[in-house]
């Protein structure tokens, strides 16, 4: 080794230090080069969730905003595949009024504007085409659009009816009201309407005139009523729609007697704010909520008349009634599905079976939290 030069350790250790440092400024550079990319990539995500947080945001304001049906507007916000779609042509509702080719108005106003527009719409069956044709004709002269569910695919026979031919006429096999219902009376197809009647097809109706009914109705700011039963209809299931002989109308009901007690401190159905499933009367607004009610899959109505109380457009104790002075006979005759041959009952009959129904319903109240 010649004294005064490095030693061959020494070169190595001296290059592998040159080699770290390079290595490093090569890796700084390469971070400083990636910093621009890493955040536009951040920007980019920000801006992406902000963009989808607020059209989530703005989808649910839409959602939640109920407007009235004569205030309704054109969705500010247009799928893109309607956007070539000449302006104007898209209409925020529609009606179920029948308009032939050869003339501009519908068969039942014949041009002439009626501010007061109602729909019967009931389930009907052959078997009941005699009860139907005298329920119908009560509705007609007070020019309410006619709808047929026609739930046992029998259509034909019922053309020979003077007014079938003004009817609408739906069928499908076996499906029930509010399969119908759900399907076929969107509230924007039928937001023209100011009542809707979805009535059954075994209903008596001698003593029942549509226009006094919803004269009444309008009076006292019923949004969901339905008319009172007989005494001597053979179906009733609670006491609240029997018909009072001392009232117009009335909103409660008063039981002393069994399990389940009403009085003016009751403020849940069936004391209050109480309509059957049978012959329910809902005015527009009332209906758009009720239809949101209705599952897409519900067959049977029962349970559903314990929540309408919901669609009451405020107060249930005060907007949902009975009207006693136009009243009906629920004959309960079953002919959609295998029928039980019921005996006639009299007013005193119905009376004991009122009582035992009242004392059940207050116990299956209990067991599903109705107070």
């Amino acid at each position: 080794m010649i004294h005064g030069l490095p030693s061959m350790k020494s070169i190595k250790s001296l290059k592998s230090l040159v080699r770290k440092k390079t290595n490093a400024q090569e890796v700084s550079k390469s971070g400083w080069k990636m910093k621009p990319f890493l955040a536009l990539m951040c920007t980019a995500l920000l801006i992406f969730w902000y963009k989808t947080t607020n059209i989530q945001f703005e989808q649910t304001e839409i959602e939640e905003t109920d407007y009235p049906f004569d205030m309704a507007k054109e969705s500010e916000t247009v799928n893109d595949k309607l956007k070539g779609l000449p302006h104007g042509i898209i209409q925020p509702r529609s009606d179920l009024e029948l308009k032939p080719l050869w003339s501009r108005s519908s068969l039942r106003s014949k041009g002439v504007e009626m501010t007061n527009r109602n729909l019967l719409a009931i389930p009907v069956g052959i078997k009941q085409k005699v009860n139907v044709d005298a329920l119908v004709k009560k509705f007609l002269p007070a020019n309410f659009t006619i709808v047929l569910f026609h739930y046992d695919g029998n259509m034909d026979k019922w053309w020979d009816l003077e007014w079938s031919s003004k009817a609408i006429h739906i069928v499908a096999q076996n499906q029930t009201k509010w399969w119908f219902a759900k399907r076929f009376l969107h509230p924007d197809v039928v937001s023209i309407y100011d009542y809707i009647f979805l009535w059954d097809e075994d209903l008596g109706v001698e003593n029942f005139n549509p226009e006094r009914y919803l004269r009444i109705v309008k009076s006292v700011g019923l949004e969901i009523s339905q008319p009172a039963l007989d005494h001597n209809s053979t179906e009733i299931h609670h006491k609240i729609t029997l018909r009072s002989r001392t009232k117009k109308f009335h909103r409660r009901v008063y039981i002393n007697r069994g399990h389940k007690r009403c009085s003016n401190t009751s403020a849940d159905p069936p004391c209050t704010g109480f309509v059957e499933g049978m012959a329910p009367v809902f005015s527009k607004a009332a209906w758009f909520c009720t239809w949101n009610l209705i599952q897409n899959d519900l067959v049977h109505g029962w349970g559903m008349d314990m929540k309408l109380g919901y669609c009451a457009q405020g107060d249930r104790t005060k907007n949902v009634g009975i009207m006693d002075s136009e009243y009906i006979v629920h004959q309960g005759i079953q002919t959609l599905g295998e029928s039980v041959p019921e005996k006639k009952t009299t007013a005193r009959d119905v009376r004991a079976r009122v009582s035992l129904i009242d004392s059940k319903t207050f116990s299956i109240s209990n067991s599903f939290g109705f107070h």
